[in-house]
């Protein structure tokens, strides 16, 4: 997601976000340092950070946290005009010789909007994604509420009085909370039965209703997560939950991310390499956006136990000697060309059954045709061929000149 900027000689500036106060430090288009202020996170503050720029002719700005701290600045300078990057925060090696200031950083942020290193386009926060986000950090906030209610009830059933625990211990949570909701426990809390009894009524009354809202915000997600891309339903393990995790992750303007391989890299499955001297070997990234991670995750567990191909993949990767974590660190790479494709190209994904072309390899098999041999002539690799009898790829204008050749041979 590295961006290329033409900055014309113009004076640039770097911005050190944080929750009260911006700190903005400009430099020339050769690094000398020109000023540094410190405006407060309000409109008005946006304000003079505005005329601050204007004043000494900045054009471009790189913002640190432009999701997080800086993401109501983004947006203000996006609304005027100005081109805005996201800035990494400073390396630990800059720390320990410039020290570690708002200004410093701010500085630091400026001369690396110049070295063009590690920059960004910022994710656009105005479109329906934004709000995808925000129903998703609730859901997922009122799940994880339902898992202490649910432990705190188990719990509180451990040193319950005999009689409660011998009713309500050998239950499902289902049943539990539903038994606990409709349960009567008398007024009289100087009895510990009846405390007891009452604590978990309140407990279980809070998680089913609860567990209603989360119901109600995933229908929501749902219908979002359709109305902003209808297409990536059809990626197979993909629901609306992991798939909202993905365009989160993407954002609302997907044409940030310029290939495949950015993608995979933002998601933390592209191997690093590792290599020096005689030795050549690639590493785990242990980086990326750990949320679109999980997802790929999620689609990669739910294929390897559902889908057929993945299953005939799994079992060939597996005589080859690659243990289960490598082969899913395989899987998420593969799901990754599906994702971008779907997602930042905006192409709809057919279900793998309606990719398969078996009348084709019928055909080649009665005219005693081979793959190598159908390759050479329309001059693709054999695993092409493969690709497209089997359905792992589209392949359309390939499938279309291999479909005519099978014809006229």
């Amino acid at each position: 997601m590295t961006t290329d900027i033409d900055f014309s000689a113009k004076p640039v500036a770097g911005v050190d976000t944080h929750t009260d106060t911006h700190t903005v430090a400009t430099v020339t288009a050769t690094g000398r340092h020109l000023a540094t202020e410190t405006f407060p996170t309000t409109r008005a503050g946006y304000t003079h950070l505005t005329e601050f720029l204007n004043k000494h002719g900045v054009g471009t700005v790189g913002v640190e946290g432009t999701n997080s701290f800086g993401a109501g600045l983004t947006r203000h300078l996006i609304d005027r005009g100005y081109t805005v990057v996201e800035v990494l925060r400073p390396k630990r090696s800059i720390r320990r010789r410039d020290g570690k200031s708002d200004p410093v950083d701010a500085l630091a942020a400026a001369r690396q909007v110049l070295s063009g290193e590690g920059l960004s386009t910022p994710k656009d926060s105005t479109g329906p994604v934004e709000s995808l986000r925000a129903l998703q950090i609730t859901r997922k906030q009122l799940v994880s509420t339902t898992t202490t209610l649910i432990t705190t009830i188990k719990s509180m059933l451990v040193t319950a009085p005999n009689d409660i625990r011998a009713r309500y211990g050998t239950m499902t949570n289902h049943t539990l909370v539903n038994a606990l909701v409709y349960c009567r426990p008398s007024p009289d809390l100087s009895d510990p039965r009846n405390g007891v009894l009452t604590s978990l009524k309140i407990l279980a009354t809070t998680y089913r209703a609860l567990r209603v809202q989360c119901d109600e915000l995933e229908a929501r997600i749902a219908a979002l997560v359709s109305m902003i891309n209808p297409h990536v339903s059809n990626i197979v393990g993909c629901g609306a939950l992991v798939s909202a995790d993905l365009l989160i992750s993407i954002g609302d303007n997907p044409e940030r991310i310029h290939s495949e391989a950015a993608l995979a890299n933002l998601c933390g499955v592209a191997p690093l390499p590792a290599s020096s001297g005689r030795t050549n070997r690639h590493r785990l990234n242990r980086g990326g956006d750990r949320r679109a991670n999980s997802a790929l995750y999620r689609i990669a567990l739910v294929r390897m136990r559902y889908d057929q191909r993945t299953k005939a993949y799994v079992a060939r990767r597996t005589a080859e000697g690659l243990s289960k974590k490598e082969i899913i660190r395989c899987l998420k790479r593969a799901i990754i060309r599906e994702v971008y494709r779907v997602i930042c190209t905006k192409r709809s994904t057919p279900q793998p059954r309606d990719l398969r072309r078996d009348e084709l390899k019928e055909l080649r098999i009665a005219k005693q045709l081979t793959q190598v041999y159908v390759a050479q002539h329309l001059g693709c690799a054999p695993a092409r061929i493969s690709d497209i009898e089997t359905g792992k790829r589209p392949l359309t204008e390939l499938a279309s000149a291999y479909e005519k050749f099978l014809k006229t041979a």
